[in-house]
Formats: C-alpha cells, sequence, structure tokens
C-alpha cells in the first residue's frame, strides 16, 4: 500500500491518503476520514525564456534565461544565459519590469534581465609609481581570487595591491583580505 500527504477537504488538513488506483488521475482514500476521491495531476507550467542582455568586456548581446514562471529573481544572483548554442554563467545587474527597474521579482513580471558575464572577467587595476597612474587590465576566471598586499606580474610591470574596491561599494584595505574577481571593480596598486 503506498501512500502520499496531501490535503483533505472533509478533514480540513494535510493528512495521509491510500492510493487506490493511477489511471488518469490519482483516486486516493483518506485514512483518517475514509473518503475517496481523484486528484488531478497538477500542470507543470513549461519555464519562461526571460530576455537577457548580457555585457562583456567590449560588447553586449541578447539572450535568454529559461526561469520558472513563479521564481524569484534578484540583482545578485547567478544564472546561465543561452546565446545561440552558447551557454555563459551570469550575474544579474539589473531588472526590468515593464517600464520600471526593480531589485527583485518574479519571472513572469519580468520584461528584460540586465547581467554580466562572470565566467571570464577583466580585472581593472591602477598601477601607481610615484609620479603617474598607468591603466591595466587582467583577463581571468571569474572565480580568481585577488589578495590585498599580494604581488602580481602583468607583462613586464610587477606590482602589489593596496585596495581592492568591490561592486557593492565596499573597499578591501587589509593585508589578507581576498576579493574575486567577478566581485572586483577596481584595484590599486603600486610598481615594484
Amino acid at each position: 500500500m503506498t501512500e502520499i500527504k496531501i490535503f483533505c477537504a472533509e478533514c480540513g488538513r494535510i493528512e495521509p491518503h491510500e492510493i487506490l488506483s493511477q489511471m488518469r488521475g490519482t483516486r486516493v482514500r483518506c485514512t483518517a476520514c475514509g473518503t475517496v476521491r481523484v486528484e488531478s495531476p497538477k500542470k507543470e507550467r513549461p519555464p519562461l525564456k526571460v530576455k537577457a542582455i548580457v555585457s562583456e568586456e567590449k560588447a553586449s548581446r541578447v539572450c535568454s534565461i529559461e526561469l520558472a514562471p513563479d521564481e524569484a529573481c534578484a540583482i545578485g544572483d547567478h544564472h546561465v544565459a543561452t546565446c545561440g548554442d552558447e551557454y555563459i554563467a551570469v550575474e544579474i545587474s539589473g531588472i526590468e519590469r515593464g517600464l520600471q527597474r526593480a531589485r527583485k521579482a518574479r519571472a513572469r513580471d519580468i520584461t528584460t534581465l540586465w547581467t554580466r558575464k562572470i565566467e571570464q572577467v577583466a580585472v581593472r587595476v591602477s598601477v601607481h609609481d610615484g609620479k603617474k597612474t598607468t591603466p591595466v587590465l587582467i583577463d581571468v576566471p571569474g572565480e580568481e581570487p585577488f589578495v590585498v598586499g599580494e604581488v602580481y606580474k602583468k607583462g613586464n610591470k610587477k606590482f602589489r595591491l593596496a585596495i581592492i574596491r568591490l561592486r557593492n561599494g565596499d573597499a578591501l584595505r587589509n593585508t589578507g583580505q581576498k576579493a574575486l574577481a567577478r566581485t572586483i571593480k577596481r584595484i590599486f596598486a603600486y610598481l615594484l
């Protein structure tokens, strides 16, 4: 005998029900009151393809993200965008709900998701040599950690990280503090 716990209208609460048969619907009997009824199968709604603008370093393109209609989506969430035959890991940076911007929304209410690619990112480093500041761009995987106080090398430049400014506005200044490349807005360093 197979049992499932479902709501019983006679008892007014969730009770164990014995499954009697499964044809077009599932015929069940409440073990508490003995009421027999047919439970119709719940139809699963197909996922929605939500329009997603994927921002890469120098360009943006229109892709889509599959979400369940009632799935909540918020800024900072990570998803996989489908761009033709390519799948890209992205982070949501903006949500449009009609003509308004939102920090969080259900998939069925979303008009467009604004995202940025996070699997391979370009980290901007401002390297100061005492007189001038030179911009350096480092291409790394999004999960690559950067640590304040450590020495890095790009081309013929060798520099020590002094400050890591994060996308959320925070700044890491203490030696040993670290952040993942995908969370970094800019790094300030001095030339060695």
